[in-house]
C-alpha cells in the first residue's frame, strides 16, 4: 500500500508539474510578438494551435491531478482531511479554479478567436479589422494564463507544505514572487529562463 501511496504521490506532484502549460504558451505568445503586430499566417496558425490543443493537454493533467489527489485522500488520511487541513483545500479550490479557467479559455474564447481565422489562407487579404478584432480576445487569453501560471505556482508552493508547512513568512514570500514571476513572463520574453 506504501508504494501505491508513493506512486499516487509522484504521479500527483508531476501532474502540477506538467500544468505549467500557461508558462510555455506565454512564453510563445511573447515570441510571436517579435514578428509585429500584422496578421502572420504561418506564424499565428502555429501559435493558435499549439495553445489550442495545449488546452486538452492541461485537461488531462488537471485531471490527473483531481484523481490522485482524491485517491490519496481515500487511501489516506480520508476525504475529512479536505476540511481540517486548509492547505489541501486551498489546492483543491485553485485545482478547481484553474478547470474553470482553461473551459472559460477553450470553450469560450478560444472558438471566438477560430471564427475569425478559420476561413484565412496563407494568399488571403488581411484587412486591418482583423487585428482589431483579434487583440481583446488575445489580450484577455493572455492575461487568464498569466493569472493560471500564477495559481499553478501557488499550488506548487502549497502542495510542498501537505505534510510540513513552511515559515509562514517563506510562504507569503514564494507567492509573492510567483505573482511577480507571472506578471513578469507575461509582460516579457523570458530568454534565459528566470532572467
Amino acid at each position: 500500500m506504501e508504494v501505491l501511496t508513493d506512486l499516487l504521490k509522484f504521479v500527483h506532484v508531476i501532474g502540477f508539474v506538467f500544468m505549467t502549460v500557461p508558462l510555455f504558451n506565454l512564453i510563445v505568445v511573447n515570441e510571436r510578438a517579435l514578428l509585429g503586430v500584422s496578421f502572420n499566417y504561418y506564424a499565428d496558425r502555429y501559435m493558435e494551435n499549439i495553445i489550442k490543443h495545449g488546452a486538452y493537454r492541461c485537461f488531462v493533467f488537471q485531471s490527473t491531478v483531481l484523481i490522485t489527489g482524491i485517491l490519496l485522500l481515500v487511501l489516506g488520511p480520508g476525504i475529512e482531511l479536505l476540511w481540517s487541513n486548509w492547505i489541501v483545500l486551498v489546492k483543491t479550490i485553485l485545482l478547481f479554479t484553474l478547470m474553470g479557467l482553461l473551459s472559460y479559455v477553450h470553450f469560450s474564447l478560444q472558438p471566438r478567436i477560430e471564427s475569425l481565422i478559420s476561413d484565412i489562407t496563407p494568399d488571403s487579404e488581411i484587412s486591418g479589422d482583423l487585428i482589431s478584432q483579434l487583440k481583446p480576445y488575445r489580450v484577455r487569453r493572455k492575461w487568464l494564463a498569466t493569472v493560471c501560471l500564477f495559481l499553478v505556482l501557488t499550488s506548487i508552493i502549497l502542495g510542498l507544505q501537505v505534510y510540513s508547512l513552511y515559515n509562514p513568512l517563506l510562504t507569503i514570500g514564494l507567492i509573492i514572487l510567483a505573482g511577480l514571476f507571472s506578471l513578469k513572463v507575461n509582460q516579457t520574453l523570458i530568454r534565459f529562463g528566470w532572467i
